[in-house]
């Protein structure tokens, strides 16, 4: 059975990331997701591009959930984008705490994604559906498992409608946090982020660096894969798969597809699993 899937793209900063889109951006289209996120960029860094490609999704009849984030934000700035996309017919958005970029000084209006979730609520009532974020490790800020859960609850509180996860590889930790909500009353729906495995150094170091296990067998397969880019590819993909597999069997809401603003890894995960435009059963 089919779920729904969504994808996240972000906007590009430099013509050759641009030609990468627009390449992509078709053949995605065609899978038929649910809707497009799209990123916004350490402390709003990235607000006119994000607004563009916002723009450009919407007006071509493809859903789209702008990401806003916490950091750096002011309120008027805050309230003239929730206007600006509630005239474009929006009717998701993601609030989430962001990165300050380096040497940027004040926090702006909004310390914690929970202040930004209470300001947008008060401000679109229940137009607008609110995603937040979720770390099936922990967030690597958190100072406990306990106050990772208590921030995500205080998103739940402040009017979120679900919680999209940062990736991971270990299906294991993203139903620990599922089971850890629902002993802790937190009844947000809880979609897994999914990044394709289909290259072995960028992805250990970034995983690393965001606290993100990628399980030893994983890492000493690929290791042994070497540049062999196709077996690597194949290999990620498959586990991949098995991930998802094994996520829709335990009955997740969704999956959310950290696209890279590549097209043939989802296509072939999408393909793999019968999703969307890509099921057997789909017209």
């Amino acid at each position: 059975m089919t779920i729904p899937f969504s994808i996240e793209l972000y906007p590009p900063a430099h013509t050759g990331a641009s030609v990468q889109l627009a390449a992509a951006l078709p053949r995605l289209m065609a899978l038929g997701p649910e809707y497009f996120s799209v990123t916004y960029g350490a402390g709003g860094s990235t607000r006119e591009r994000t607004v563009e490609l916002v723009e450009q999704l919407q007006h071509a009849g493809v859903p789209v959930a702008p990401h806003l984030s916490a950091i750096g934000a002011g309120r008027d700035e805050v309230r003239a984008l929730l206007t600006h996309y509630r005239e474009l017919g929006l009717t998701r958005l993601f609030a989430l705490r962001g990165d300050a970029p380096s040497g940027m000084g004040g926090r702006g209006n909004f310390a914690y994604a929970s202040d930004l979730v209470r300001f947008i609520r008060d401000e679109a009532g229940s137009e607008l559906e609110i995603a937040v974020a979720a770390y099936p490790e922990g967030h690597p800020q958190a100072k406990s498992p306990a106050a990772d859960l208590a921030a995500l609850k205080a998103k739940q509180d402040a009017g979120a409608n679900l919680a999209v996860t940062q990736y991971f590889f270990n299906a294991d930790a993203f139903l620990h946090l599922r089971d850890q909500c629902a002993r802790t009353g937190i009844v947000l729906p809880l979609v897994p982020g999914i990044l394709p495995l289909t290259r072995y150094s960028g992805t250990a170091r970034l995983a690393e660096a965001r606290g993100i296990e990628l399980p030893r067998w994983i890492a000493r397969k690929l290791m042994n894969l070497g540049d062999d880019t196709t077996a690597v590819r194949e290999f990620g993909l498959e586990v991949t798969t098995r991930l998802c597999e094994r996520l829709i069997a335990e009955g997740v809401p969704a999956l959310h597809f950290f696209s890279l603003n590549r097209a043939g890894a989802v296509e072939a995960l999408c393909q793999r699993l019968g999703l969307g435009a890509m099921s057997p059963v789909a017209n």
